[in-house]
């Protein structure tokens, strides 16, 4: 999949042996673009540290489900997409203009 990548999160560590972090990448393809949330575990969730919020990426990814049962005995299924390849192009996020306000070092308040 490919899009622009809306927000990075930080590291979750669920446990001692468990780590995820979470991103988002706006899939702009399409005449209804989606927000499209994956999730990196264990040794690839360092692939985040060179992207970029704003940044085009490609996004290669397993799909995975599991069910779970609640305590009152409901059984709910879960989808996720693991993330295992991330690759940006080399156009990065255009920088934020300086205002002439922040230029000068006069702050607006």
């Amino acid at each position: 999949m490919t899009g622009v990548v809306e927000k990075i999160l930080d590291t979750e560590h669920v446990n001692e042996k468990f780590k995820k972090r979470t991103f988002v990448v706006n899939d702009q393809a399409d005449k209804y673009p989606q927000k499209i949330s994956f999730q990196t575990v264990q040794d690839k969730v360092s692939m985040l540290d060179s992207i970029m919020e704003g940044q085009e990426v490609e996004v290669s990814f397993n799909l995975r489900g599991r069910e779970w049962t609640s305590p009152q005995g409901d059984v709910k299924y879960f989808n996720t997409l693991e993330a295992w390849r991330i690759e940006g192009s080399s156009s990065q996020p255009s920088p934020q203009p300086v205002t002439t306000e922040e230029k000068d070092g006069d702050l607006p308040f």
